[in-house]
């Protein structure tokens, strides 16, 4: 860590001191080692407490250095708000953290939030897995809380993919919970991210979530709530998700099934209806291909010539009319008609009523 991580860290572990204090005294102070030598008055001016000055631990107090070890130990970086690599969509939120602590990485690719019950039957599990595999291997990161059920199955299915994920933690950054999910959390650190905003040895206290499904829900560009009860924890992300114009989807279910009260509730206020993959990448992502399907493309673009290839990335899966392809490309008719015909052969592209013209599903 370098001097103002330290500076950071310190007022982080303040007692007291929390993310909306942290925000008055980088708007103070410009950075977070001037306030350490400020004295209370200018604590004071900015809003705060002087109180909180005399709660900071001392650089060379056991804490901080037990901390400081832990996360050199655990290879934890620390991300702060102000920071170029902060999650760009977190950023957005109106209540960011101040402070993330991370194991492993963040992936660059969107985010889309999975959650539901921890008590999740065996057909959510098994669909959570199979929707969290389809949207990895279309390069969507899965983020969800690594809790029991749902959450669980969400990464387990981004891992199936090759994909990537993204666990956030309602706990210290050293903490496992639960604790059979050790192996998923080794797994998860190994090459995508775990992070949570709270210090080293927080435990996993029941009035941590909320905060933890805000980041959820505010590092994602939809959230998924799969199976919840009337009053599940899962709908609280999806009241975040509506809060930080997120797009909300849920699963149906039994009308029997008490899991499914919660979502089958959602459905009737209006959330996106999802059976399968398909209905989240059509609203979020509709023309993102597969990674399979991005290899099929480029193997084909390869043998294009320039002018083929110009046309055939300006069509998308939308319909587009050969005067438009035309006046975009600065092709004549008969040079259009040709490539057009020849794509076609090739299986790259399809004609539609009234010289219409899409790309094909390679």
């Amino acid at each position: 860590m370098n001097a103002s991580q330290r500076a950071l860290l310190r007022l982080h572990l303040t007692p007291g001191l929390g993310r909306t204090a942290l925000f008055k005294l980088y708007r103070r102070f410009g950075n977070f080692t001037t306030p350490l030598q400020a004295p209370p008055q200018h604590w004071r001016e900015a809003g705060l407490r002087g109180k909180l000055y005399n709660k900071i631990p001392a650089e060379n107090s056991e804490k901080f250095q037990q901390t400081c070890h832990k996360i050199e130990s655990l290879q934890v970086r620390l991300i702060s708000f102000w920071d170029d690599d902060y999650p760009p969509l977190l950023r957005e939120i109106h209540d960011p953290p101040a402070l993330l602590y991370l194991r492993g990485k963040l992936p660059a690719n969107d985010g889309f939030a999975i959650v539901g019950s921890r008590r999740a039957t065996s057909a959510g599990l098994a669909l959570t897995r199979k929707l969290a595999t389809t949207l990895a291997q279309h390069n969507i990161c899965i983020v969800s809380g690594l809790a029991r059920g749902v959450d669980s199955a969400a990464h387990r299915g981004a891992l199936d993919g090759n994909g990537s994920t993204i666990a956030v933690l309602g706990c210290g950054i050293d903490q496992i919970y639960p604790p059979e999910n050790r192996q998923l959390f080794d797994e998860i650190q190994y090459e995508n991210g775990i992070i949570t905003e709270y210090p080293p040895e927080t435990p996993p206290l029941a009035g941590h979530f909320p905060g933890r499904n805000r980041i959820i829900s505010g590092l994602s560009r939809g959230v998924l709530i799969v199976e919840a009860a009337e009053k599940s924890g899962s709908l609280i992300t999806g009241d975040f998700a509506l809060e930080q114009g997120r797009e909300l989807f849920a699963v149906p279910g039994a009308l029997q099934n008490p899991n499914s009260r919660g979502t089958n509730r959602l459905l009737k206020e209006g959330a996106q209806f999802v059976t399968e993959a398909a209905d989240i990448l059509q609203v979020l992502w509709p023309n993102q291909p597969s990674r399979k399907e991005q290899r099929q493309s480029n193997n084909f673009t390869e043998q294009l010539d320039e002018p083929a290839l110009k046309v055939f990335h300006l069509l998308g899966y939308e319909p587009l009319h050969s005067d438009e392809i035309a006046r975009q490309c600065g092709l004549t008719p008969m040079e259009l008609s040709v490539i057009l015909l020849d794509l076609e052969l090739r299986g790259g592209i399809q004609t539609l009523p009234g010289n219409h013209y899409i790309r094909s599903q390679l």
